[in-house]
């Protein structure tokens, strides 16, 4: 062994005078401070440059500790010759002495000196390991007890970790939790960074990975996902699960030692360490951990540490899998009981039916023999009949005495609102009357009737429709029918034959009805005569009555129109405002009393206005305040604030959960349809909440908040809510400084480009260069696009951004090209949109003098989508003036094919996503969706450029396919113009 051992300098104490070497010696309590204060002592007098302190344990050497700089196999030979009773020098610097304490070997002192070793320091160094020796057990001893205190620290945090997994399998959590939280507990008891587990169906022969986290592996299996064991043959995890043996090591030397040449499932690893999961004697999985560290290894202890968690691991899943089929067992168990209780509903269903039509008999009983008017009793009788079947569509057809017309004291129908007195015709009603029979009749047996000019529909179709004759004294003297307009709901047989039943007890109740109807009407005459005489009498403070009562109204409707939306009826933005102070005028005086105010509207709103019409959408803001107005009824004010916008205002409430809830509720009922002008109409709502805090001192404070809360859900996707926060009212103040920022930049003339060549692949030769923008902030250098773009879209910025780097990109065109060369700039949907946009571009080349045949125009897919028809005109003109067209990011979009044939393009630019993978380990199908782009844009006869090129390996590739133009960090990085200029 050649290793030198280096120690900490002597200490401070050593050089004192006066110290004894017994007071040197004893000042420690372990074997490194003896060794240190040896080496201390001795290093003063006699030039010791090193010692080495060594334990005899059944006759063999065990370093305990060392100081100082020596050779640690010379130290080591000193150390043997001093247990072997030879004190002789080994060689010219080093000596070693025996420690031996009751006639006992207990260890070996050697050092090393920087001359030859005199007789003094042989004597002192004698008398030094006698002193030594003497301190020697409790030393060991005190290593002894630090080695059981770390060997019990260890056991304690495995059985901590034995716990957690076991407490893991009884909890009621989700497996991958369960899964991610075992790995946080072998992570804590070793280096487990790159850990999975993958689980063993042998009833399937397959494998899942249901747990699985890798840095270097992208390819990341589905959870979810059985993979056939067939397909992982070779595998070092299927390897585990067919032996149930351990491995570790090396992945590429286990791969070779289970006899295959490479492992082809995920990158090498430094060191790959996996153990079986074991149900019996049998494997249910493994569990892996690996290293791609060259560092980071693993020993036998984390072996046997993996191996022992593995047990646990291995019950715990055991247990949740037994858990799941417990609860599958009385999840079945339940759906039987379900089944058996149904049966027995059907039955409980059969008797309080038969029970509900005894009752409604006596009930139809009663009311012929009550008091009250012939209305209330066919309003009661249509409530009794209700209770029995499906009867929102009800009425009673009376014939008239003479026999010709047919009358309708009492409809309810959701289409015919009022039916008026008619003569007999030949509608349902009158073949019931003149059949004297039921009819029970769908829609294909009314058209049938139809068909066969047996009856005329009058009225609304009816889906399914049921009428009885009323018989009295054995004449028909009306019908009694129930309609449906509802193809899901048809009228049964046994329907007809309770409403047959029922008739015969309606009839005679109703012919009761009427003679006592009669004598009601005739007392009625006589009253009103009396009445009629009387009101004579008030006629004249009657008016004046009315007149003052006028007046009040109008009072009252002035302030109510003042004060509330006239389409709706909800209160105004006005009245909300005038709440909102109250409100927080209450929580200044009680800050307990809280409250929130929401803020919402209706998404697509505008789509269906523009659809079918204001009137419609009128009657959807009419019906969407409504259920608004009933999910907050009793908690709060609904006010509309203007076109599709609503506010709620709700007091008090305890905690935001409150306005949470509300909101919730709100989303759910706009999800239903509204029915509007004979349509389903669908709007969904986004909401916004702000809770009332101390520093809001107006209401439009809170609305203002709430509106950028509503703003956060709609970036969000839509029909949801956000609440208000602090990161918010940064987020909004960052936009406005951006903007601010932005604004200030254009003004500056800060916005400049840079140019990216263009290379031709076969000679390397620059055949243009391709324009991007940078803003040059006064603080921040310069700055990607990327940052600062989405922010100047949203404000209406990006297109005088676009002009300023034209600008300046056309007046450096002449120092940058060459004759041949070009430039391109990319243009977005907007530009393409405006009419003038060929006529202001053109002017700017003539300004600057750049032929438009120089100039290359870069559009996406999106801007080809928008408008296309202007978009075709604008790039015919352009095409027109000799730029020429490229189609940017080709196949990040729809790629459509159209697009290549339908707008005058020249250039076809492929997206770096598909240069990317190529040399990759997975390239996937990026090579072949490659060529074939190449293959499609050749054939149209379109010049093909790659970008994204930053491989040598990307550019031999397409060399190979014969692509002729690229573009990429490998081949030039964007610069300015005087960059680009300097490089040869």
């Amino acid at each position: 062994m050649s290793d030198k051992l280096v120690s900490p300098p002597p200490l401070a104490s050593s050089a004192g005078n006066g110290v004894t070497r017994a007071e040197l010696l004893l000042s420690g309590n372990g074997a490194q401070a003896l060794v240190d204060s040896v080496a201390a002592w001795s290093a003063t007098r006699f030039g010791v440059r090193g010692c080495a302190l060594w334990a005899v344990e059944s006759g063999r050497l065990r370093l305990l500790a060392r100081h100082g700089e020596m050779d640690l196999g010379a130290a080591e030979a000193l150390a043997r010759a001093a247990q072997s009773g030879d004190l002789e020098p080994v060689d010219a610097h080093g000596m070693a002495w025996a420690l031996n304490a009751d006639r006992r070997l207990l260890g070996v002192l050697s050092v090393a000196v920087a001359g030859a070793p005199g007789a003094e320091f042989k004597a002192q160094m004698a008398d030094a390991a006698r002193l030594l020796a003497q301190r020697l057990p409790a030393a060991l001893e005190l290593e002894r007890l630090h080695r059981a205190v770390a060997q019990l620290a260890e056991a304690e945090r495995l059985q901590r970790a034995l716990y957690a997994i076991a407490d893991l399998a009884s909890a009621e959590r989700d497996m991958g939790d369960v899964l991610a939280a075992i790995h946080g507990i072998v992570a804590g008891l070793m280096y487990a960074e790159n850990f999975y587990i993958a689980l063993y169906d042998r009833a399937g022969d397959s494998l899942r990975f249901a747990y699985f986290r890798d840095v270097a592996d992208d390819d990341v299996p589905d959870p979810e996902r059985d993979y056939p064991m067939v397909g992982q043959q070779g595998s070092l995890t299927a390897h585990i699960i067919a032996t149930g043996q351990t491995l570790m090591g090396p992945s590429e030397r286990l791969t070779q030692s289970i006899g295959f040449d490479s492992d082809g499932f995920g990158p090498q690893s430094a060191d790959w360490l996996g153990v079986p999961l074991l149900r019996g004697a049998e494997a249910m999985g493994a569990v892996v951990v690996q290293s791609y560290d060259e560092t980071r290894r693993y020993s036998d202890k984390e072996r046997a540490l993996l191996t022992f968690v593995a047990q646990h691991i291995a019950t715990a899943l055991e247990r949740k899998r037994a858990h799941a089929d417990l609860e599958r067992r009385v999840e079945q168990r339940t759906d039987d009981l379900r089944e058996a209780n149904r049966a027995l509903l059907v039955q409980v269903d059969e008797r309080e039916r038969a029970e509900r039509l005894q009752a409604a008999l006596f009930r139809i009983t009663e009311l012929g023999s009550t008091g009250g008017g012939i209305e209330q009793f066919y309003a009661a009788v249509h409530g009794v009949v209700g209770e029995l079947l499906v009867a929102r569509n009800f009425y009673i057809a009376l014939l008239s005495d003479d026999g010709v017309t047919l009358s309708f004291p009492y409809s309810v129908d959701e289409f015919d609102a009022a039916r008026a007195p008619r003569r007999l015709g030949r509608g349902l009603t009158e073949y019931v009357l003149r059949t004297g029979t039921t009819l029970l009749a769908d829609r294909a047996r009314i058209d049938e009737l139809r068909a066969g000019d047996i009856v005329l529909s009058v009225g609304a179709l009816a889906a399914s429709w049921l009428g009885v004759p009323l018989i009295c004294d054995e004449r028909t003297v009306g019908v009694l029918a129930v309609q449906s307009y509802d193809a899901s709901h048809r009228y049964s047989v046994r329907d007809q034959e309770i409403l047959t039943f029922v008739s015969y007890h309606i009839a005679n109740a109703l012919q009761r009805k009427r003679a006592a109807e009669s004598l009601r009407l005739a007392n009625t005459e006589l009253e009103q005569r009396v009445v009629e005489r009387t009101e004579a009498l008030f006629e004249t403070n009657r008016v004046l009555r009315e007149q003052i009562a006028e007046r009040e109204r109008a009072e009252s409707r002035l302030r109510h129109a003042a004060m509330h939306d006239a389409l709706t009826g909800l209160p105004n933005r006005a009245h909300l405002l005038g709440r909102l102070s109250e409100a927080l005028d209450r929580y200044s005086r009680h800050p307990e009393r809280r409250f929130a105010v929401l803020f919402l509207d209706l998404d697509r709103f505008k789509v269906v206005n523009d659809s079918v019409g204001h009137l419609i959408g009128d009657e959807l803001l009419k019906e969407a305040g409504a259920r608004i107005a009933q999910r907050a009824e009793g908690r709060g004010l609904v006010a509309r604030l203007g076109g599709d916008e609503f506010a709620i205002l709700l007091e008090p409430i305890a905690a935001a959960q409150d306005a949470t809830e509300i909101a919730a509720a709100i989303i759910a009922a706009l999800d239903e349809p509204i029915r509007a002008g004979g349509k389903d109409l669908y709007s969904s709502t986004s909401i916004g909440i702000a809770i009332a805090q101390p520093h809001y001192s107006t209401g439009e404070e809170l609305l203002r908040d709430a509106d950028v809360a509503l703003y956060r859900a709609k970036a969000k996707g839509r029909r949801r809510y956000e609440m208000f926060d602090e990161a918010l009212r940064r987020e909004a103040l960052r936009q406005l400084e951006l903007e601010g920022n932005l604004r200030r930049a254009l003004a500056r003339n800060e916005f400049e480009p840079v140019f990216q060549p263009i290379i031709a692949l076969a000679d390397g030769k620059v055949v243009g260069y391709e324009t991007l923008l940078r803003w040059r902030h006064p603080l921040q250098g310069l700055v990607a696009p990327g940052e600062f773009l989405e922010q100047a879209e949203e404000s209406g910025l990006a297109e005088a951004i676009d002009w300023q780097v034209y600008e300046s990109a056309f007046a450096q065109a002449h120092d940058l090209l060459d004759e041949q060369a070009y430039i391109g700039i990319n243009v977005g949907a907007k530009h393409l949109r405006l009419p003038m946009f060929v006529d202001d571009l053109t002017r700017q080349l003539q300004r600057y003098e750049l032929d438009p045949r120089r100039l290359r125009i870069e559009v996406t897919e999106r801007a080809l989508l928008e408008e296309p028809e202007q978009v075709h005109r604008v790039m015919t003109e352009l095409g027109q003036l000799g730029v020429r067209i490229a189609l940017d990011d080709f196949g990040t979009g729809y790629s459509s094919l159209s697009y290549l044939h339908r707008f005058p393009l020249h250039i076809l630019k492929i997206d770096r996503s598909f240069v990317a993978p190529i040399g990759t380990v997975a390239p996937g199908n990026a090579p072949t969706v490659l060529r074939a782009i190449h293959a499609l844009g050749a054939s149209l006869g379109l010049e093909i450029v790659a970008e994204g090129i930053e491989t040598p390996a990307q550019l031999h590739a397409l060399r190979e396919i014969g692509c002729e133009f690229g573009q990429g960090f490998l081949l030039a990085r964007p610069a300015p113009a005087a960059v680009l200029r300097r490089t040869p």
